[in-house]
This record gives structure tokens, sequence and C-alpha cells, in this order.
């Protein structure tokens, strides 16, 4: 049951991260237009340097659960990479519960009101020609924290069923 559960999450967030990878693409042409329209016809746009910010805050707030999953997070251990699957499996359960999942909730907690006063008044752009979608930027932070605190929870069962010697780790 937990294998499958934990397959449901990381299939769910390896949609999201498959989704958000494509606006990399389209910052890196984006960007180009805004230096060809600037240098080449000496024409601006406000809204089209925010959009650049826009998929830059997409992309990592979406994104990082799916670092998570593939173990692609930065990783400050010296004793991790001598401990066998156990071991690991403790480490990483251990770490979900104790700090991943209750910071997760935190940032949830913390940044509700932030949002919801946001969305209020529709806040939008300081900038004149902006885009008026600032709420919808700040919405990406209890996004990112619920989407890391699924994978945390899918992380954490991967590592029971580990310890009970029916994982995949």
């Amino acid at each position: 049951m937990l294998n499958s559960l934990s397959a449901i999450i990381d299939t769910f967030n390896q949609k999201v991260s498959n989704c958000v990878a494509w606006l990399t693409t389209l910052m890196v042409v984006t960007m180009f237009s805004i230096v060809v329209l600037r240098y080449g016809f000496n024409m601006g746009s406000i809204a089209l340097q925010e959009s650049i910010t826009y998929m830059h805050g997409l992309v990592f707030m979406l994104a990082i659960a799916h670092t998570l999953k593939i173990d692609g997070h930065v990783r400050v251990d010296i004793f991790y990479q001598l401990f066998g699957s156990k071991g690991r499996a403790w480490v990483n359960l251990i770490g979900s519960l104790c700090l991943l999942l209750p910071v997760c909730i935190f940032i949830i907690y913390i940044s509700w009101d932030y949002v919801q006063t946001s969305w209020s008044y529709l806040e939008g752009s300081r900038e004149a020609g902006g885009l008026d979608a600032v709420f919808l930027l700040k919405s990406l932070v209890p996004l990112m924290a619920a989407l890391l605190l699924l994978q945390g929870l899918s992380e954490a069962m991967k590592s029971i069923c580990t310890l009970r010697n029916r994982g995949t780790r």
C-alpha cells in the first residue's frame, strides 16, 4: 500500500516537473526577444521582463519536489554515503519526519495570510505596464510547500518500506 501511494505522489510530482521544465526553453526565447527588441529596435517591455521572473519562480518553486524525488538536493553529510540502505532509510525517515515535513507545514501556515492578502486585492505589478498577477506569483509559496510536503511523505513511505524489506531503495 505504501509503495503504491508513494508511486502516485512520485508520478504527480514528475508530471508537474515535466510541465514546468518547458518554461526554461520559453525563458531563453523570451530573454533573447527582450535583448533583440532592446538593442536591435530600441524597444522595451516591462511585462515581458517581468514574465521572466514569473517563469523563473514557476520553475524553481514547482520543481523543488521533483529535486527531492531524484535525490538532487544538496546533502551536507559525511556519514550518509557510508551507510547501507537501511541506515540511509533511517536518516531519510528521521529527516523527513523531524525536519522536512514540519518546515513545509510551517511555510504553508506562515505564508497563508500573506497570499490571502495579496489575493484579496488582486495584487499587481508596481511598475507601469507590468503584469497584474503578483498574487499568482505569491501563491507559489504555499503551493511549493504543499508539493514538497507530498514528496516528503513519499520519501518517508519509501524509507519505511526499505526498513521493512519491501522497498525499492
